[in-house]
């Protein structure tokens, strides 16, 4: 397993916000006064950067601590990786693609590992193209040549997209690309368009200088795409043991969610300080586009952050299935555990 890394150039163990504990809720100094400490260990699916603000801001803002956890921060190389960790018991609760999870689970030998919280409520899939490429429509794939790199989660839904908007899988060729040459190739115009996260390789390309108005960004989610997109996942045996920590730690989470939503810019300067390279500007941009496309959607404005529902979920999972055989059609309750949510107002978005 890879070392521990910290989230910062310090140790960043408990949540030691300048504002303190007091500038927060009752609810979190009533935990605080009451619920016994505890530490977790906790692992994200990448380096920091803008999509992990809600947990820095857990950290920096004292949400952590105020529900008298120590979280202490590991850092992956993806979702298989925290799936692996949340498995062998190694950290005790990770950030995971959900579609990746439903995967997981549908190995009869896998632990019975869910999700207690869903951070992007809509997945970030994308096809990211250059118009000057002549892909102008999602139609306009077809002849064209899509470059797939290597681990990517979005080509896995690719055929249930391309089946609903009636476009012929045959006719877009697939290039498989090393990761770190995804938005170079698309730059140099050695491929047509290339799949990923909307906030990721969009924003990545316009720091490489690709015009914003010579981009072409299909979000899954507006052809179609009902799958949720990064989760909170937690090993099995320690939601069985510590169930109120579990808890403790998704209600700051979700504090850190709204305050995030609240307050992008303030978000983004603690975010900065965690992070080794990057720049304010195009993190801001990938964290706005993240609240807009993935975090604050109509199904959150409307039930609170954090939750799933059944019928979308069931959704979702036929889409999966387009290029993946269940042996037994999972149910929502079977990856996503809701005991450890918050009550509804204690999710609402102000």
């Amino acid at each position: 397993m890879p070392r521990s890394v910290p989230i910062s150039r310090r140790t960043l163990i408990q949540g030691i916000g300048a504002l303190g504990v007091t500038a927060f809720h009752a609810p979190f100094l009533h935990a605080a006064e009451e619920a016994p400490n505890a530490t977790i260990q906790f692992t994200l699916d990448r380096p920091v950067d803008a999509i992990a603000a809600p947990f820095v801001l857990a950290a920096t803002r004292g949400l952590y601590r105020a529900e008298n956890l120590n979280v202490a921060l590991q850092v992956a190389t993806g979702s298989k990786d925290t799936i692996t960790r949340v498995a062998a018991g190694t950290t005790d609760i990770a950030v995971a693609d959900f579609n990746a999870l439903i995967r997981y689970r549908a190995d009869p030998d896998a632990l019975p590992i869910k999700a207690a919280f869903v951070l992007l409520n809509r997945a970030p899939y994308a096809v990211v193209a250059r118009k000057s490429r002549g892909v102008i429509s999602l139609g306009s794939l077809e002849g064209r040549t899509l470059g797939v790199a290597e681990g990517d989660l979005t080509i896995r839904l690719w055929p249930s997209l391309a089946k609903r908007n009636g476009i012929k899988l045959s006719a877009v060729k697939q290039e498989k690309i090393s990761p770190a040459v995804r938005e170079p190739m698309l730059s140099a115009g050695q491929v047509d368009a290339v799949t990923g996260f909307s906030y990721l390789s969009a924003v990545n390309l316009r720091d490489r200088g690709v015009p914003a108005d010579d981009l072409a960004v299909f979000r899954f989610a507006e052809f179609g795409c009902a799958a949720y997109g990064l989760a909170v996942i937690v090993n099995p045996k320690f939601a069985a043991a510590r169930p109120d920590v579990v808890k403790r730690f998704v209600r700051a989470i979700t504090e850190g969610t709204r305050q995030t939503i609240r307050e992008p810019d303030r978000a983004i300067d603690a975010v900065m300080t965690q992070m080794d390279g990057g720049t304010r500007e195009l993190e801001l941009l990938r964290l706005k586009i993240a609240i807009g496309d993935n975090i604050l959607t109509d199904d959150v404005k409307r039930d609170g952050l954090g939750g799933i529902d059944a019928a979308r979920f069931d959704a979702s999972l036929s889409a999966i299935a387009e290029d993946f055989t269940f042996r037994k059609r999972p149910t929502a309750a079977d990856v996503f555990d809701t005991a450890f949510l918050p009550d509804a107002d204690g999710r609402k978005v102000d």
